[in-house]
């Protein structure tokens, strides 16, 4: 598998299939971009700042908010300078690091929806324990695990990638460095970098979907047992943001990437990865605030500050 044929660059078509479209996309994706990043910036400084917020909880939140506003700008500047611009052309190393960064910072978060996942079960299904379990050294272990696993996981594909040869084309049929329209140009053999992605998407999507999932099951059996409405209202309404991001989150991207097949529609996928890549990281900041009393609570207390100053 040589590296004789790589090209220097390569060419973003981006949504080559509604070009008229595009410039008109610009404005409502520049402003989800924006309003995306001062979401998860305002949830990140109440959280730093405020003792009120600092529990095992808001300290997950606050690494899936970094990891959510990371991974959504590894994509989507180059994705508006592209919408913009006649051509979007992209450096052979630029497009690779793209690659990785992308792949390392949304397993990072999915990893961290778990991990609040776990937070939440413990909190709610042993809650005279939950100080005990969750101290503040086991919260570092999970969110260097959860980093530390992410980055280093990325390393083999990412350097697969590198020593592919590419003789078909230099025009990536999407807006971003994506696995398999990146596969797609290369003449070598790729069943080994297409194995190893399926096992990785197994191993660390459905993985942590797995654990998501088993963890709200035995939440919901626990609040069900709950005697009082308004004690089982409660936890109910402590876990709904959390399950909606990530209904919206694994459900897409299992969509696109836990398939061995990677035989798909490009339209389709591209459309989809614009909802996982700006829609849906724009809505998580918003869900968080929107169904959770205690972040209400201090996001008023500081609006007063700042109206008083």
């Amino acid at each position: 598998m040589g590296n004789d044929t790589q090209p220097a660059e390569f060419m973003l078509t981006g949504f080559s299939m509604m070009r008229e479209l595009q410039k008109v996309l610009f404005a409502p994706c520049l402003a989800l971009y924006l309003l995306m990043i001062a979401g998860n910036v305002s949830i990140v400084t109440m959280i730093s700042f405020d003792s009120r917020l600092h529990t095992p909880m808001y300290f997950f939140l606050c690494n899936f908010s970094v990891a959510e506003m990371l991974v959504t700008s590894t994509v989507v500047p180059r994705m508006l300078v592209g919408l913009m611009a006649e051509r979007d052309n992209i450096p052979f190393g630029e497009c690779l690091a793209q690659f990785y960064f992308y792949f390392s910072l949304g397993t990072t978060a999915f990893l961290f929806m778990a991990v609040m996942s776990i937070d939440r079960y413990v909190a709610i299904c042993h809650p005279l324990h939950y100080s005990t379990i969750l101290t503040n050294h086991v919260c570092l272990q999970l969110a260097f695990g959860a980093w530390g696993t992410s980055f280093f996981s990325m390393i083999p594909p990412a350097a697969l990638r590198a020593r592919l040869s590419f003789c078909h084309s230099n025009q990536i049929d999407h807006f971003f460095c994506d696995n398999a329209p990146l596969l797609k140009l290369s003449c070598s053999d790729t069943r080994l970098i297409e194995l190893l992605d399926f096992l990785l998407a197994v191993v660390l999507v459905l993985g942590s979907f797995t654990v998501t999932v088993a963890s709200y099951a035995a939440i919901i059996f626990t609040i069900m047992r709950i005697p009082s409405a308004t004690g089982r209202q409660k936890a109910f309404s402590t876990c709904a943001s959390h399950f909606t991001v990530v209904v919206i989150g694994y459900g897409t991207t299992i969509f696109i990437y836990v398939r061995p097949n990677k035989n798909y529609s490009t339209d389709l996928n591209k459309m989809v990865a614009l909802l996982t890549s700006i829609v849906t990281p724009f809505l998580s900041p918003f869900i968080f605030t929107l169904r959770n009393e205690k972040v209400k609570e201090v996001f008023r207390d500081w609006l007063g500050h700042l109206r008083s100053l």
